[in-house]
């Protein structure tokens, strides 16, 4: 009874979230088509005929699926996926079309649930079923994003990049810094950057992969991981850049070193070899093509939520999950697409976010209200200081510098003395009292 009690909240709240979540895309549909473009639901419809954008992001995403299945059916699901590509692959050879492998891995996970609706029932249903939603989530996030990215260029004209470059120099320019080093180390290094900044969800799901290796046997999810946090900050993060839309340095200030940049909508063609210079700062249009996606970096927002999720993992896992998070950051300084100021944004949403889906598993206690509180404090006070005080920060970079990083550092600091308060205590060994010898 107790049992049923318990679960019945959760089943209410997961169903209004998936009624809320159908109602999020159908509106981003809607509001692509007013654009003369097509939304999430269309775009990933098209993916079951028609080359995929992504074939690693779907394969990824079936393996996240097959989590819920035994190794026999493991090795025939993937087999499926993998004949079935072949057969479009010869298709698409002979047709001399665009050519992309994972419609297969696609055709796979929608067969998982007509299988589990028709075959299966009770909790093996259920299992199933959430196997096959996490995948979805997971593909439908990508394009519910593109669409976001699509509404922020058509409806915020005008961008706050001179506010967050003229802030940016109390960081002193990483961008900047970052770009001239990453176009010294030649094409080598910016293709390694390039792979790491694009397969960053392909690394989300390798983490998730070790987090969800004993749904098999234990015929249950674990009750937080990683796939959790990656969709809450692709929910929330387009939001912020409605309120704060900014489109990185290598669009506002130049043509980049990649032959990328904003054309004659920059302010000039300084990145990245010289530094903006401090002047007032205003509101400056630009195009309804570039994204507004810079502030916060949510590239940094997930390389930092894998990263924190690699932690528990086995020191190769640690390991790999340093090594994205650092040459995430390379890539989204070196290549222009953000300042250092969203960078710093980005650490905190990321463990503001993080706090408040642990607090929400383990029930919300006094720590966790506190720290997800101070969180959303700071990174309110980064955004508002970013806007009204960046002549300030510029001029008097020594302070605000040490200001900006002290920020985030208490940010990091709460939530690590915070989450080991969370975790459980070990029990004691008992220890057997000793006997006296008999003499």
């Amino acid at each position: 009874m107790r049992f049923t009690a318990w679960r019945q909240p959760r089943a209410i709240l997961g169903a209004t979230a998936g009624v809320v979540a159908l109602g999020f895309l159908i509106t981003l549909e809607i509001a692509a088509r007013r654009y003369g473009l097509p939304g999430p639901i269309t775009n990933q419809a098209r993916e079951v005929i028609f080359a995929p954008k992504s074939g690693p992001l779907l394969y990824a995403s079936m393996a996240l699926m097959m989590v819920v299945l035994p190794w026999r059916q493991r090795f025939i699901a993937a087999g499926a996926a993998i004949g079935i590509d072949v057969a479009f692959w010869l298709v698409r050879w002979a047709v001399d079309a665009k050519m992309m492998f994972g419609n297969g891995a696609l055709w796979v996970i929608l067969g998982c649930a007509v299988i589990a609706v028709t075959r299966r029932t009770g909790r093996e249903r259920v299992l199933l079923l959430k196997g096959v939603g996490l995948a979805l989530l997971l593909v439908t996030g990508r394009k519910t994003g593109d669409t976001w990215l699509l509404i922020t260029s058509k409806t915020r004209p005008a961008v706050l990049d001179q506010y967050v470059a003229t802030a940016d120099h109390a960081l002193g320019n990483p961008s900047w810094l970052v770009g001239r080093f990453v176009r010294a180390t030649g094409p080598i290094g910016a293709h390694v950057l390039d792979y790491v900044y694009i397969q960053l969800a392909v690394a989300a799901v390798i983490v998730t992969l070790y987090q969800l290796r004993n749904v098999a046997v234990e015929r249950r999810f674990p009750r937080h991981h990683l796939v959790r946090t990656f969709l809450v900050i692709g929910l929330l993060g387009p939001a912020i850049y409605m309120i704060f839309p900014v489109v990185g340095p290598v669009f506002a200030y130049g043509t980049g070193a990649f032959g990328t940049g904003g054309g004659h909508w920059a302010v000039a063609n300084l990145w990245p070899d010289a530094p903006p210079p401090i002047n007032t700062p205003h509101h400056m249009p630009f195009d309804e093509i570039t994204p507004r996606n810079c502030m916060p970096s949510l590239h940094t927002a997930w390389a930092t939520a894998i990263f924190i999720h690699s932690r528990r993992g086995p020191r190769i896992l640690q390991f790999a999950g340093a090594f994205w998070l650092i040459a995430t950051l390379g890539a989204t300084l070196g290549f222009g697409y953000h300042y250092g100021a969203d960078i710093v944004a980005g650490v905190v949403f990321t463990l503001t976010i993080e706090a408040a889906l642990r607090s929400l598993e383990r029930g919300w206690d006094r720590s966790g209200i506190q720290l997800v509180a101070y969180g959303a404090t700071v990174f309110a006070a980064l955004l508002a200081s970013y806007r009204y005080l960046s002549m300030e920060m510029a001029r008097h970079p020594w302070v605000f510098g040490p200001l900006i990083i002290l920020a985030m550092a208490s940010v990091i600091h709460g939530y690590i003395r915070t989450t080991k308060l969370w975790e459980p205590k070990a029990a004691p060994v008992w220890q057997p009292e000793p006997q006296p010898e008999p003499v």
